[in-house]
């Protein structure tokens, strides 16, 4: 595992936080920008082309400390299980011992800044304009909307984001807001989807979280019959979700039995990583609840 040769008490983190009118991980987490340099790393206040996310201070997460492990083992999850493009990431070990998460930023090329917007500027929502819950306050089927908006190849981007709306349930991620997803312009030009962040089972840490998903489903509100008899997602929302973002009903059921056919996988190379315990029960849990959910 890679050494940092600076500890969390040298960063002199600020105590601001994001407040929302919900516990969320964005909320909890200091992000802290590095530059490589020969050895190693160095801390600057911009212009950096790494991302490092030490373990959060007077948080209310619970096991706050397995936080940089947790999205490291989901991001690896999502590329190496479930063919999900994501950010370059690693864990690494801060100079006291403590775990840090270590991410590559994609929103520059050679040190040079690319063209990137997260789906709240996309929509054009801000605090100003909806209120502090400006990034919960929408649905998974505007992201498809946008997409279409935006992207010249619709057709092609939105199948991927349906994907990491998918992986976000069964893996419980319920902070899967605005913000965590994005597009940028590619290399030829046009506005694609970026490689996907933020990816983590929020659960283990806010295990009364008041979302299963992130955000609601559909943009009128409204629920499948499905849901209002079984009372969560299950197959028929993402069916009828994944219609909304030109996904054919027969991909979508084979995308949910593919999570099925690599459950042991799953649980395999969670028994390997660096959780603790107690996340690692945590996790499992949640995460065969969810097998069972879409299996509905």
């Amino acid at each position: 595992m890679l050494r940092l040769d600076f500890s969390v008490d040298d960063l002199n983190l600020a105590e601001n936080r994001d407040k929302t009118r919900r516990s969320s991980v964005s909320g909890v987490q200091d992000k802290v920008q590095l530059r490589r340099v020969r050895g190693g790393f160095e801390v600057v206040e911009s212009g950096g082309d790494y991302i490092l996310k030490p373990v959060p201070r007077n948080t209310s997460a619970e096991l706050a400390a397995d936080l940089p492990a947790n999205e490291a083992f989901t991001m690896d999850v999502a590329g190496r299980l479930f063919g999900i493009r994501t950010a370059e990431h690693a864990l690494v070990e801060m100079k006291d011992g403590e775990p840090a998460y270590l991410t590559k930023r994609f929103d520059r090329r050679n040190g040079v800044p690319v063209q990137q917007e997260d789906f709240c500027q996309l929509a054009g929502r801000s605090p100003e304009t909806h209120g502090p819950n400006y990034k919960y306050d929408s649905s998974y089927e505007e992201l498809a909307g946008l997409v279409r908006r935006f992207c010249p190849a619709a057709a092609v981007e939105n199948p991927k984001v349906f994907a990491v709306v998918l992986f976000n349930y069964v893996f419980a991620n319920g902070d899967a807001h605005l913000k965590n997803f994005s597009l940028f312009r590619s290399e030829q030009g046009d506005y694609i989807l970026t490689p996907a962040y933020d990816l983590l089972n929020t659960s283990v840490h806010f295990p009364n979280e008041p979302s299963a998903a992130g955000l609601e489903f559909f943009a009128d509100g409204h629920y499948t019959a499905a849901y209002e008899k079984l009372g969560f997602y299950s197959s028929a929302d993402f069916v009828e979700l994944g219609g909304a973002f030109g996904v054919p009903e027969d991909e979508v059921r084979d995308g949910l039995a593919g999570y099925a056919a690599r459950q042991e996988a799953v649980e395999r190379l969670l028994a390997a990583s660096r959780l603790s315990p107690e996340a690692k029960a945590r996790y499992l849990a949640k995460f065969r609840d969810r097998l069972r959910a879409i299996a509905q």
